[in-house]
Formats: structure tokens, C-alpha cells, sequence
């Protein structure tokens, strides 16, 4: 038999939870809901709201004039709310107070940077192409530099302009241990940097006691969507202190190879990760003989 006990911190962070309750609250009296992108990374969660009418879109382009979008978390570059004013779009803004914020403060930056002469480095830690990322970059018409992982900061570094002054910010959801890293790079060559701590203080206290928690079992179950950038960064940590880690995005990736007799199993999840999918992952789990 299996012991089995759910990660009591896991689940969807304050903004995923906001932005769903928003969607839910429009589609109690409306039939349609577009969302310019994935609401939220997980597969179970988006089948569920788009029962409620929910419709994922890649473009503005996709969703009929005089529409409602809704604007996910992760925030927009100001050119989608231009577009969507452009196209009589009514508008439901559920951009995360911390990702407005962080997008305020690298406009800031810029404008630090280039007065008076200055020619500085706007630097942001976060994964290419990921939507916040995105947005981010949009606050100052692209010109940042975005950076992944060591790898490719090392890769720019000869590119990189030491004389003159750089702000960097990370992604919200982004590692605190990675980021420190970044840093320390570009500071062992002397670079003039400002560092912004800019990493969601919901997701960076996780990090230390996500790790006591997949020390303390046997085998960890990790909840997550496949494309979930926080869901890589977690579950990369729960590995990283237990080897008999495995993803799942729901009990029919469960493979029962994975468990001995009396395991103890540590259910958690990405902060875009909905309570019920864990609850059902623990429920599978204890019917088990």
C-alpha cells in the first residue's frame, strides 16, 4: 500500500487564480470568451474552461469585431491593446499586478539608461518566446537582451558593452538559484550592473520548501502541463533532491512500474497546476491496493 500525501503549497498562484476567476465570472452570463493565448499552461484546466465556453486564440486577428478578449497573466506588449481598441474589442485585462509592475519598472530602466548620452543594457533572465517574455520585451520596442540559461549568457558576453551601465530583471516565474548565477557572470566581468529582484516572491519561497518536500518521499509525482515554464523549473528542483521524479499531466501518465510496496508519494505541481488534478492524482493513488 502507498502513502501518499499532496503538496499543501501546490497550485495555481494569485494571478492564474484571478484570471480564471475572471473567466468563469464573464462566462456565467455570456456564451463566449476569447483568450489571446493559453489562459493557463495545463491541458486538463483548458479542457475543462473551454466546456464553459472559452476559446483559445493566437491572434486578434481570430476573433470577431466588436469580441471580448481576455488578457491571461502573463501581460501584453502595448501593441495588443492598440490592436484590440483598433478592432472595437472589449477588453478583460487580467495581466498579474507583478508582471505590470516588473513591466513598469524595465520601462523605467530604459529611460535610465539612455539619458544623458547613455547607450546601457536592458537584460531580462527568462525563456525566449514565453508570452511574459514577450510582453516584457514589448515595453521597450525589443531592444533587450534575453537571456535562457548560463549557455547563452555566455554566448553574448563578447557582444555585451562593459562600459557601459546594465539593469537586469528576471522572468516572475524563473529560478532564484539561475538567476543569482546570471548575475554573477556578468559581474565577474566587471559589468556596472543593477540587479532587480523581480522573481514572484509566491514562487520563490516554494523553491526551498518544494525541496524539503521531495526529500521527504520516496517518489514525487509532479502535476504539470506540458508547456509550463514554471512547471520545468520545479519539477527540474524536485528531481534535482530526489531522483524518482516523475511528470504527469493526469492519472493516465501514470505508470505503475514507478511504485514499491509502502512508497511514500509526494504529489505536487506547477503554480499553473489546478488543486482538483492534484486531488484526483492523490485520489487514483489511494485506491490503489
Amino acid at each position: 500500500m502507498l502513502s501518499v500525501e499532496i503538496d499543501s503549497g501546490s497550485g495555481f498562484c494569485g494571478g492564474v487564480i484571478r484570471a480564471i476567476t475572471r473567466a468563469e465570472d464573464y462566462l456565467a452570463g455570456h456564451d463566449r470568451l476569447y483568450s489571446l493565448g493559453d489562459i493557463v499552461h495545463n491541458e486538463a484546466e483548458l479542457s475543462r474552461l473551454r466546456g464553459h465556453g472559452l476559446v483559445t486564440v493566437e491572434s486578434l486577428s481570430n476573433v470577431p469585431d466588436k469580441g471580448t478578449i481576455l488578457i491571461r497573466a502573463h501581460g501584453e506588449p502595448p501593441s495588443t491593446y492598440e490592436a484590440a481598441a483598433a478592432h472595437h474589442l472589449e477588453v478583460i485585462d487580467c495581466s498579474c499586478p507583478v508582471v505590470l509592475q516588473l513591466q513598469k519598472r524595465i520601462r523605467d530602466a530604459y529611460a535610465r539608461l539612455h539619458e544623458n548620452g547613455l547607450c546601457g543594457q536592458v537584460i531580462i533572465f527568462g525563456r525566449v518566446g514565453h508570452a511574459e517574455v514577450l510582453g516584457l520585451l514589448g515595453q521597450v520596442e525589443g531592444d533587450a537582451l534575453v537571456v535562457e540559461n548560463p549557455q547563452m549568457l555566455s554566448d553574448a558576453l563578447d557582444n555585451l558593452d562593459f562600459s557601459q551601465p546594465m539593469e537586469i530583471f528576471s522572468q516572475t516565474t524563473k529560478s532564484p538559484k539561475e538567476y543569482a548565477e546570471i548575475c554573477g557572470m556578468l559581474r565577474s566581468r566587471g559589468a556596472r550592473l543593477t540587479v532587480h529582484d523581480t522573481i514572484c516572491a509566491q514562487v520563490a519561497t516554494r523553491h526551498e520548501k518544494l525541496a524539503a518536500f521531495a526529500a521527504a518521499h520516496d517518489v514525487i509525482l509532479f502535476v504539470s502541463g506540458k508547456t509550463s515554464s514554471n512547471g520545468k523549473v520545479l519539477s527540474d528542483l524536485c528531481r534535482s533532491v530526489n531522483t524518482r521524479t516523475y511528470v504527469v499531466g493526469g492519472i493516465e501518465e501514470i505508470n505503475p512500474a514507478w511504485f514499491k510496496d509502502r512508497d511514500r508519494v509526494g504529489i505536487c505541481g506547477a503554480t499553473s497546476t489546478p488543486k482538483w488534478l492534484l486531488e484526483s492524482v492523490g485520489n487514483y493513488l489511494t485506491r490503489w491496493p
